[in-house]
């Protein structure tokens, strides 16, 4: 029972890092180009930030005011700072999905797919060595 629902759990962290990929992917290809605000994400009452991630501010092309949470964390090389701008695509179709232009996640993504296929495996694996115990 444990090792079906470990293979499926891994089945579904599969799908899920495939379908990340494909609509960042996606937003590439076909998004419109805009420059965001980067803003400090709101504090709770401990003064900490709300979110791990800032808030992206856009105008889209039919002048909707959008407050995202950045898709990718600051990092050393892009810290995205309170009152920087950055270049990212959005989505037409959904404003709310984009994409920072220059900062890829697929290493996220990449991440789901392999842990998830290393679960179906040895799901698989230990699934072969009960019915061959028996």
């Amino acid at each position: 029972m444990f090792v079906g629902i470990a293979a499926f759990g891994g089945l579904l962290a599969v799908l899920a890092g495939a379908y990340g990929l494909r609509q960042a992917q996606r937003v590439r290809r076909t998004g419109v180009r805009v420059e965001a605000l980067v803003k400090r994400p709101p504090v709770d009452a401990a003064g900490e930030p709300a979110l791990p991630r800032p808030l992206l501010q856009f105008v889209t092309d039919d002048d909707r005011v959008m407050e995202v949470i950045s898709p990718v964390a600051p990092s050393h090389r892009q810290p995205l700072d309170d009152g920087d701008r950055v270049l990212v695509l959005y989505d037409p179709a959904d404003p709310r999905n984009v994409v920072v232009h220059d900062l890829k996640r697929p290493g996220q993504d990449r991440a789901f797919i392999a842990g998830g296929a290393l679960v179906v495996l040895l799901s698989l694996t230990a699934l072969a060595v009960a019915l061959t115990s028996r």
